[in-house]
């Protein structure tokens, strides 16, 4: 089903509130670089090399999607990004990590945005490796009624459910990521703010994980994956996700997750994530 774009709706009611309509997306780009920077020697031998053609078909897919915003991982630049949402259409905002692969945001054109400091505490680096991890992207989006906070992350992979007793691989890391990100919510709930956390968390959340647990207790969440499975790669628990926090819950539509499934093994190097999308309707201010 498609789902609206950006704009503004106002109820039947002459007496209602408009509302502006936000379609919000997240998509893990899977090592989305400049064709020159593929071959850097720090980076894994493995990441894909894209074409010119593999480039036009994921802007394809991204046309498609038509999102109003979207948080990006494994992005490398702006420049690359911009090759699939044009700069016609869309604001690019990327993470300021010197690191291969950042977090990023499309914002369509005519949205109002106020950028906030990366939240660079998510940046971890790890004892075993050189390579240090990805900073937040935090935004805040001015729709002109209520502000809506945004925050795109990507966290440490290899800890997809495992309890908080475990000691070794990804999780310590993963969890003090978490950790991080508690605090973030705590400085939300403190100024009264509206949000949404948005990404690849590497994780296999769900309402019952000590993960989200420990952060619904901060304040109450919306995981609006929970209780669905993802239809990517022929059917999979959801590692990405969308949290909807302070007032952001109230303006989800009912039953809008979608999923656009990305095609594997079919001679393009495209994407080992789908987008994950959800739709939500913010109250504007009435007019005078």
């Amino acid at each position: 089903m498609a789902l609206a774009g950006a704009g503004f709706f106002w109820a039947s009611s002459s007496f209602a509130a408009p509302v502006q309509t936000l379609k919000i997306s997240t998509w893990n780009m899977d090592w989305l670089l400049a064709p020159q920077a593929q071959n850097a020697p720090q980076l894994p031998p493995d990441i894909p090399h894209r074409t010119a053609q593999d480039f036009a078909a994921l802007a394809t897919y991204a046309q498609r999607l038509h999102p109003d915003l979207i948080g990006l991982q494994e992005v490398g630049d702006s420049a690359t990004l911009a090759r699939l949402f044009n700069t016609q259409d869309y604001q690019i905002f990327v993470s300021g990590d010197d690191v291969a692969q950042h977090t990023a945001l499309a914002v369509r054109q005519g949205l109002g945005i106020r950028r906030n400091p990366d939240v660079t505490a998510l940046a971890l680096s790890p004892a075993a490796t050189q390579h240090r991890l990805r900073s937040g992207l935090d935004v805040t989006i001015l729709t002109g009624g209520t502000d809506l906070r945004i925050l795109v992350v990507h966290f440490k992979t290899g800890c997809w459910d495992n309890p908080l007793s475990e000691t070794h691989h990804a999780c310590p890391i993963l969890f003090q990521q978490f950790r991080a990100l508690q605090d973030w919510l705590i400085q939300r709930v403190h100024n009264g703010e509206s949000f949404a956390i948005i990404g690849d968390f590497n994780r296999r959340m769900t309402r019952t994980d000590p993960l989200f647990i420990a952060l619904n207790q901060i304040t109450p969440l919306d995981l609006v994956t929970a209780g669905h499975a993802s239809p990517c790669l022929n059917g999979s628990s959801f590692i990405d996700h969308i949290l909807l926090g302070g007032a952001a819950p109230q303006w989800k539509e009912p039953d809008s997750l979608r999923v656009m499934t990305i095609p594997q093994n079919t001679g393009t190097t495209l994407s080992d994530h789908c987008p994950v999308s959800i739709t939500l309707h913010i109250p504007q201010h009435k007019t005078p």
